[in-house]
């Protein structure tokens, strides 16, 4: 008799409990502890990249006179194929000294990419160069012909992801360094 008097009891404490939609991050993703993730709107207004002691930046009207590119990827967030605009990567990195066709120790360069919300993602030098890996990793600056609105002013995209985790929307910076 307890354990159904206790059964009943905690049958209405859990139905007194309003259930609650998962929190989501800026992302979209689920914050699996259930806090609240909501971030003010941060737009990239302006890409910074750097390796070593070099640096370069650009506005959206410099990155736009560059030569540009186009990919088509499926975005499993918006389950649909999407065709962003703009510079590969490599050609970005390549003024400021990262190698064409890196080899040796060369592989240990890794670049972080942050948006202006905080986001970020780590990729190999080798994963966003042509000369060793077949997926092209880009800096948008426009997706389907139209600018990026709340994606910011530059995203990067990558193709041939199953999913767009490591796009980073709001880009605002890359970052270079040597793995140790």
């Amino acid at each position: 008799m307890f354990v159904a008097v206790f059964a009943i009891w905690a049958g209405m404490a859990l139905a007194q409990e309003a259930p609650k939609a998962p929190a989501t991050d800026a992302h979209g993703m689920d914050n699996m502890a259930g806090m609240k993730m909501d971030k003010p709107a941060v737009r990239s207004t302006a890409l910074t990249i750097s390796f070593g002691d070099k640096t370069a930046a650009w506005s959206p009207e410099t990155f736009a006179a560059l030569p540009h590119v186009s990919l088509t990827a499926f975005n499993e967030h918006a389950k649909a194929n999407q065709t962003y605009s703009g510079v590969p990567v490599i050609e970005l990195l390549k003024p400021l000294g990262v190698p064409g066709k890196p080899h040796g120790k060369e592989l240990r360069l890794y670049l972080v990419a942050e948006g202006a919300d905080g986001y970020g993602a780590v990729f190999a030098v080798a994963e966003v160069n042509p000369d060793v890996h077949a997926g092209t990793v880009l800096v948008a600056d426009t997706m389907d012909g139209k600018p990026l609105g709340d994606d910011g002013a530059f995203k990067l995209v990558l193709e041939g992801e199953k999913r767009p985790a490591r796009w980073v929307r709001n880009l605002a910076a890359i970052k270079v360094k040597p793995a140790e």
